[in-house]
Formats: structure tokens, sequence, C-alpha cells
């Protein structure tokens, strides 16, 4: 694409952008608080890590094991 039309297309991004900002601001921070009880449950969804590796007492920050059950040395 142009230069010249990349610039254009951009200005008229900001434009729409202030203009939507200016007549919906009301609506957006309305749904502001909804949307942070939304995030909650799908941080705990997306976030968590999965429940299959809990049991055992392993702690993924320990250095593996050898065979002999001695930590390996780095």
């Amino acid at each position: 694409m142009d230069k010249r039309f990349e610039i254009t297309l951009a200005i008229f991004a900001v434009i729409a952008l202030v203009l939507l900002w200016g007549e919906h601001k009301v609506h957006l921070l309305g749904a502001l608080p909804w949307l942070i009880l939304l995030a909650c449950p799908l941080m705990h969804i997306f976030m968590h890590g999965g429940h299959g590796n809990h049991g055992g007492g392993h702690n993924h920050h320990d250095k593996p094991l050898e065979k002999s059950g001695r930590q390996q040395d780095d």
C-alpha cells in the first residue's frame, strides 16, 4: 500500500474512535463492572493451569532427582 493511504487510513481510524468514544462512553463505562466480574471466572478457567498434577508432594521448582534419589547438581 501507498504510505499516504496508510496515514490517511490511520487518521480516519483515530477520528472514528474518538467519535465512537464520545457517543458510547456511558455504555462502555457502564459495562465495566460486569466485564470485571466476567473476567474472574474466565481467568480461573484459562489461567489456572489444570488440575492434573496436584498430588504427590512434588514441587515443580525443585531440581530433578537422579535415579539414586539425590538432587542433581547443575
